[in-house]
């Protein structure tokens, strides 16, 4: 009898116990997002409310989020249930952290408890819940939304502040909802949310805040950075305090040609994941342009933590990292951009892991001449010991000076320049030109997998940067002169073939040589 009571009994409790019910969600590795399964399981005995899964600590919080949620929606919440709630978020090895899981636990228990009832294949779903059952914007909705797209999922759910953001993305319905109770209800088809339509790029609006036209004199420097912005070449200007560095500097998000689509979306994302996007301007549509202080660490600028965020030179990526007071930064920061500088992209190695992250900059620096700024200046004494311009100025390090291409002077600006009433070329013309250069790059290396003269490698400038003797001759003298590396004779060509882009000539001249090798000369001012 006993043993035929305990085989009803179990045969009983396999009958009515409820399978666990799964559901899609993402998690952010890095730039990109991965599928997550949210599994819910209930089980009979005493109440208790478990998140598995390697879960942060907002996720375990999720469990008064989603009870609340769940009762104010006016449906049976997990703590009046009396049921044995098993949260598991699969893999199990892999971290999950944020409030984004909140909405897909929530739906899975209330389809485990059978509340609701609906086909999750092909659907995902993210969103924080607020007490009162609406569903707050969450960062990386871009990531997800192509991660979904790439894994075939046919829809997926997201709260309506992210909108925007989702909808860049082609292929897949994306469906905005406000609330729990509006998203169990398009599920259980009593009131159907529509998905919202593709977003359409607004035009672009360059920067006028910081015009060219603005700034008075400093011809040299404006034609450095029209260079620099032309081909995507780091720049280096010294100087004096208050001869226009930084102005010029700021300035140069202005000149940079429009981002196209695929840039915008590339931005967007990496945003989105770093929890930048603003939900009022969820477009990044300008370049970014990053200062951080010179107080800033490594971490900060090449991306770090436990789980690996990207870090500033990441959020500049196709656009400007500014660093003002350049020899100020600590000597380790400045190192940790060689690789960077060189590769264009920076990979970040922690002990569960390593992640890269892209990193396609333009470096902007400006630096004085030595800690009082005022070495060779024609109306200020310098104060400074040679002790002390020699520890300055080996802050930076040849390494990584010769990762700069052009290396400008910017001198004290006179007064008959100030009080000129003559106008100065404004950013728009400058843009136009520097536009006409970049297409011509476009179309140069539209099979080679880059766009700009600054990303070619040595195979490439063998192709399309062809010298003739006289352009030969005028190298091997300044290779002598100057006693240039090797990496620095290729970014001179690289430089000049930029010039020559910038004139609309298809070949490499002399005179691009020289005006490329004027710019490299300043750095043995530098060493010195």
């Amino acid at each position: 009898m006993n043993i035929r009571y305990c085989l009803e009994f179990r045969y009983f409790d396999f009958e009515f116990t409820n399978l666990p019910s799964k559901i899609y969600s993402a998690a952010l590795v890095g730039l990109d997002a991965q599928p997550i399964e949210v599994e819910v399981d209930l089980g009979r005995g005493l109440h208790v409310f478990n998140i598995v899964g390697l879960p942060d600590k907002a996720i375990e919080e999720a469990k008064d989020r989603v009870s609340s949620a769940i009762r104010n929606s006016k449906l049976v919440p997990p703590n009046q249930s009396n049921r044995r709630v098993i949260v598991n978020l699969a893999p199990a090895d892999l971290k999950k952290e944020g409030p984004k899981y909140d909405l897909p636990i929530a739906l899975a228990y209330l389809m485990a408890s059978r509340q609701i009832n609906f086909d999750p294949e092909g659907k995902l779903f993210i969103g924080e819940l607020a007490l009162d059952g609406s569903i707050r914007p969450i960062f990386g909705v871009m990531p997800i939304t192509l991660m979904a797209k790439i894994y075939g999922l046919k829809e997926i759910f997201i709260p309506k502040d992210n909108t925007a953001e989702a909808a860049l993305v082609e292929g897949i319905n994306i469906f905005p909802v406000g609330s729990l109770k509006e998203i169990c209800q398009h599920l259980a088809k009593v009131k159907t949310v529509s998905p919202a339509a593709p977003s359409v790029l607004p035009p672009h609006q360059p920067d006028t805040e910081h015009d060219f036209a603005h700034i008075k004199g400093q011809e040299f420097a404006k034609r450095a950075l029209e260079i620099a912005a032309a081909g995507g070449h780091n720049i280096l200007m010294s100087g004096p305090p208050g001869s226009g560095k930084t102005l010029l500097a700021r300035a140069m998000v202005s000149i940079l040609p429009a981002m196209d689509k695929e840039e915008i979306l590339e931005t967007t994302k990496i945003f989105s994941v770093a929890g930048l996007i603003q939900h009022h301007e969820p477009l990044i549509r300008t370049r970014p342009f990053r200062s951080p202080h010179h107080t800033s660490s490594a971490a900060a600028l090449v991306g770090g933590g436990s789980i690996p965020k990207p870090g500033e030179i990441t959020l500049s990526h196709r656009g400007v990292l500014f660093l003002d007071e350049f020899p100020e930064f600590d000597r380790n920061v400045l190192e940790s951009l060689r690789q960077p500088l060189e590769d264009g992209v920076v990979t970040v190695s922690r002990v569960k892991g390593s992640l890269t992250f892209p990193a396609k900059f333009i470096l902007t620096a400006t630096m004085n001449p030595c800690p009082c700024g005022f070495l060779n200046d024609p109306q200020k004494d310098c104060v400074c010991t040679p002790f002390q311009v020699q520890k300055y100025k080996r802050k930076l390090s040849g390494p990584l000076l010769d990762r700069i291409d052009l290396h400008v002077e910017v001198p004290r600006i006179i007064y008959e320049k100030l009080a000129s009433e003559t106008p100065s070329e404004d950013s728009s013309k400058i843009r136009s030109r520097v536009e006409q250069a970049r297409q011509i790059q476009k179309s140069r290396f539209k099979n080679f997998g880059f766009s700009i003269n600054s990303e070619m490698k040595l195979k490439d400038i063998k192709i399309f940067c062809r010298l003739d003797e006289h352009c030969q001759e005028t190298l091997k003298n300044a290779v002598q002169t100057y006693n240039l590396s090797a990496r620095a004779y290729h970014r001179v060509i690289k430089l000049a073939r930029t010039i020559a882009d910038l004139a609309g000539l298809e070949n490499i001249e002399p005179n691009h040589i020289n005006e490329a090798l004027q710019y490299r000369a300043q750095n043995q001012d530098i060493r010195n």
